[in-house]
């Protein structure tokens, strides 16, 4: 039999990750167990229903539930005992100080190790979330020994195992991802998680990087602070190609991502990064280098950086509009990034509260994200169902999620809707020309700024 038709998986948290991790493993003929502490996403998955909106994930989530590869359990030991790795995906949010909240992933390793004490056959244990250096080889690896009275590497095996997926292609990233990254506790342990990769990828394995779980939990953080960095490094570019005549931050991003030394992506300038990812690891990996009595220079600077872009947005309204107070604001545009429904720390909702605060009215549109707009700004903002209801009566209207739908946006379009001329693109992906002799403003983040017609 096949290496593929005999493994099993226990997936524990099924947010982004979890649910992606399981549906690409089922995809490929490996039996997955799920399991989550939320009854009502176990009953969405149960009946092939994504609990997020992830381009791909439903047909490969209703396919797996089908045909049986993919099973929800409610009790997670039914799961462990029947497979031969679990995976732990469960959350790790920020705690006040910045740093992160381990307590789901203590309680999944509780979980696990209960279940191990009565496990007769070898089971590796595979941690996914995102946790500080040393916690896998600390007190996970501590709670595991503690519950289950085994001895790690010996009685069973542990690798910290980072995911790089990006929201709005988590399924392509999981299937082709660019390289695997195994930090194994011993030998033996990163071989039997190898194992498992290769079912996955068969013979398109990519590049595996086996290391030790100290050295991939900094992996994963440093990944996300180099990423945010480079956006909030061309963010601070675009700023200043705003005050230049004839500049460009796009043609300046292609030229210097040219240099095969830095590369061409993630220099797209634009309101900034958000997500439930980089904010939270930036945070967390400041406080480990406070804690470890550095000083976080490069962190801090690109926070500062990000979050100076919605408010520079806030100040270009206000000296358009003479004042914000009264005036109607439409944002299109909700969820942090296109081809998601995700609004965690999203700079359109922060760019949202922040003109609230300023006394303006808000409707908002996204394509994909109105049930979680509607958990966030519900009662605070008018969450429109179209474009044009959210343009309505507008004074302003501002770019802040890339979603290739907004493109279509015209002068004729507009003028049909809004009272006001002031577009604001945040997100540079208007055609400036169509604009050139309209009666609208628009103002593009990143490019120069003409001083303002009277």
């Amino acid at each position: 039999m096949k290496m593929q038709d005999t493994m099993s998986v226990t997936v524990i948290g099924l947010g982004y990750v979890g649910i992606v991790t399981a549906a690409c493993l089922s995809s490929r003929g490996i039996l997955v167990y799920c399991h989550d502490i939320n009854p009502e996403k176990l009953s969405a998955i149960r009946n092939g229903v994504s609990p997020i909106y992830e381009p791909g994930l439903e047909d490969l989530l209703r396919n797996a539930v089908m045909n049986g590869r993919l099973r929800v359990v409610e009790d997670p030991a039914e799961g462990i005992s029947r497979s031969s790795y679990t995976i732990i995906t469960v959350g790790t949010p920020s705690l006040s100080d910045g740093s992160a909240d381990l307590s789901q992933v203590f309680s999944a390793a509780e979980t696990i190790g209960k279940c191990l004490r009565s496990l007769n056959q070898r089971h590796v244990v595979v941690l996914r979330s995102t946790v500080p250096p040393g916690t896998t080889i600390g007190p996970f690896m501590n709670i595991l020994e503690s519950f289950s009275g085994k001895k790690c590497g010996l009685d069973f095996g542990l690798c910290f195992n980072p995911e790089f997926l990006r929201e709005g292609s988590a399924v392509e990233d999981t299937l082709n991802p660019d390289r695997i990254v195994i930090g194994c506790i011993d030998q033996k342990s990163g071989e039997e998680l190898l194992s498992l990769y290769r079912a996955l990828h068969q013979e398109q394995l990519p590049p595996v990087i086996m290391t030790t779980p100290t050295s991939a939990e900094l992996i994963k953080y440093a990944n996300n602070a180099f990423l945010a960095m480079k956006i909030s490094f061309i963010n601070m570019i675009s700023r200043l190609c705003e005050k230049l005549p004839g500049g460009n931050v796009d043609e300046v991003a292609a030229g210097i991502g040219a240099d095969k030394r830095i590369g061409p992506y993630f220099l797209k300038a634009g309101l900034g990064w958000g997500g439930s990812c980089f904010p939270k690891d930036l945070r967390a990996l400041r406080r480990i280098f406070l804690e470890a009595g550095l000083k976080p220079h490069l962190i801090d600077a690109t926070i500062e950086i990000n979050d100076g872009q919605v408010e520079w947005v806030c100040r270009l309204l206000e000296r358009e509009l003479s004042t914000l107070s009264g005036k109607r604001i439409a944002i299109l545009g909700a969820a942090f990034k296109e081809f998601t429904d995700d609004v965690r720390e999203s700079q359109a909702i922060r760019l949202a509260n922040r003109l609230l605060n300023s006394g303006a009215s808000i409707s908002i549109f996204d394509p994909a994200a109105t049930i979680n707009v509607s958990k966030v700004l519900d009662g605070k903002v008018d969450i429109a169902k179209s474009i044009d209801e959210c343009l309505e009566n507008a004074d302003a209207a501002v770019i802040a999620t890339p979603w290739p739908v907004f493109r279509s946006l015209t002068p004729e379009k507009l003028r049909e809707k809004m009272k006001g001329k002031i577009i604001i693109d945040a997100r540079r992906i208007i055609d400036p020309k169509l604009f050139e002799s309209s009666e609208f403003r628009l103002l593009i983040l990143g490019s120069y700024m003409e001083s303002r017609r009277e």
